[in-house]
């Protein structure tokens, strides 16, 4: 089992840094599975306890100048580790204006990812500065754990309005209540309420827009009977919408949620060379 990477162009380092810190700021503890063409960002807390799981995809190409690895066999060709993205967000705050930053499997005292930054100095040797940041293998037998979670058959798929927008509105109502309810229709409205028993706010978005495939995916039956007017809602946890409204580094290009009523809102951010999906499970 091998693994090793560089990046040098420090638009990519700068862009992959963003990534991580946003991925730190949703999971304490991930999984990082390696494939050849693709790094996964896993975190997959049970949905059914409460949990949010969240599943990040990267395709190496667009941050790496070198990527090469071998799994642990021929026909598995991919490597699954567990580490806590804080510790790989730190190491890479040393390599802000770097030459270049390699990344490379260890196995020295405990199974390691060696990230070593280069550092431009005054002299005409380079200073090298090395974190190592302890990782856990994960066994073949467990890799089932960690598949990509299959998108529910929503009842609405809506846009997102600005996210910077969204989060200011979530952080004042956090203040108030510790859930939220998000409903929203197939004619573009979305609507975030608080109720309790003092005060009822509720925040209206329009013109938002629907994704194409509400509409023409055969599979997304319960989305193609409905009512446009008619709302889908669910009552999250207020604290884990913001982690994600404010964990966010990467600027999507797309954002867009999925409410499956009462049941989970699937939240997807997509930027060109970066695709999130977070699940937030529905209050009782």
């Amino acid at each position: 089992m091998r693994f090793r990477a560089k990046i040098v162009d420090l638009a990519c380092l700068n862009h992959f840094s963003r990534v991580i810190n946003t991925i730190a700021k949703l999971a304490k503890t991930c999984a990082l599975r390696l494939t050849v063409s693709k790094l996964y960002f896993i975190l997959s807390d049970k949905v059914a306890n409460g949990g949010v799981s969240m599943w990040c995809e990267l395709c190496q190409g667009n941050f790496f100048d070198e990527f090469q690895m071998e799994g642990v066999a021929a026909e598995h060709n991919e490597i699954y580790l567990e580490l806590v993205p804080e510790n790989l967000s730190r190491a890479l705050k040393t390599a802000q204006n770097a030459k270049a930053v390699k990344i490379k499997l260890t196995n020295k005292h405990c199974p390691c990812l060696r990230v070593a930054v280069e550092l431009p100095s005054l002299s005409s040797s380079s200073r090298m500065v090395t974190h190592d940041i302890p990782v856990g293998v994960i066994p073949r037998r467990l890799w089932n754990d960690f598949r990509e979670p299959s998108v529910p058959d929503f009842d609405v798929s809506i846009y997102l309005p600005v996210l910077k927008t969204m989060k200011s509105v979530v952080e004042r109502m956090k203040n108030l209540s510790n859930s939220i309810v998000i409903e929203a229709n197939l004619s573009g409205e979305m609507n975030l309420k608080i109720e309790t028993d003092l005060v009822s706010v509720t925040t209206h978005f329009k013109d938002l827009g629907n994704p194409p495939w509400a509409s023409e995916d055969g599979c997304q039956s319960s989305a193609q009977s409905r009512d446009l007017e008619s709302m889908a809602e669910a009552r999250i946890d207020i604290k884990k919408l913001l982690q994600l409204l404010a964990g966010q580094q990467v600027n999507p290009t797309k954002a867009l949620c999925n409410i499956v009523s009462k049941r989970i809102v699937h939240f997807i951010l997509l930027h060109e060379d970066v695709s999130l999906q977070y699940f937030i499970p529905a209050l009782a």
